[in-house]
C-alpha cells in the first residue's frame, strides 16, 4: 500500500484547499509540507519537482504531481468520485467550472482597494446568489 499523500503548499488555503477537500471526501489521510521559506520553494524547483514552477503539488502513488484541476480530476478517479460514466463526468466537470467562474471573482478580492472591494463585494453576492448558489442547490 502507498504512502499518505504529501501536500506542498503555503501555510493556507488557496488553490490547495479543494484539494484538501476531495481528500477529506475520500476518507484519505494526508500530511502536509507547508513552504514558509524562499530556500523550501527554491529546492523544489531544485529538485524539479514543480513542473511549471508552482504550486500547489501532492506526492501521491510516487507522482509529484501540479496543477491543482489535473491534481483533483486524478483523486477523483482514484477513490471513485468522478462519476460512474461519461455524462457523470461530464456533469461534474460543468460544477466545477462553474465553481471555478466563481472563485476567479472571489481570489483576487484580498488584493483589492477598499473602495473597490465594497463594489467587488457586492459583484460577488449578485452572481453567487443569483447564478451560481441556485444551480447547486438544485442538484
Amino acid at each position: 500500500m502507498a504512502g499518505k499523500p504529501k501536500l506542498y503548499y503555503f501555510n493556507g488555503r488557496g488553490k490547495m484547499e479543494s484539494i484538501r477537500w476531495l481528500l477529506a471526501a475520500a476518507g484519505v489521510e494526508f500530511d502536509e509540507e507547508f513552504l514558509e521559506t524562499r530556500e523550501q520553494y527554491e529546492k523544489l524547483l531544485q529538485d524539479g519537482s514543480l513542473l511549471f514552477q508552482q504550486v500547489p503539488m501532492v506526492e501521491i502513488d510516487g507522482m509529484k504531481m501540479v496543477q491543482t484541476r489535473a491534481i483533483l480530476n486524478y483523486i477523483a478517479a482514484k477513490y471513485n468520485l468522478y462519476g460512474k460514466d461519461l455524462k457523470e463526468r461530464a456533469l461534474i466537470d460543468m460544477y466545477v467550472g462553474g465553481t471555478d467562474d466563481l472563485m476567479g471573482f472571489i481570489l483576487m478580492f484580498p488584493f483589492l482597494s477598499s473602495e473597490d472591494k465594497e463594489k467587488q463585494r457586492a459583484v460577488i453576492v449578485q452572481k453567487a446568489t443569483s447564478r451560481y448558489f441556485p444551480v447547486y442547490e438544485k442538484v
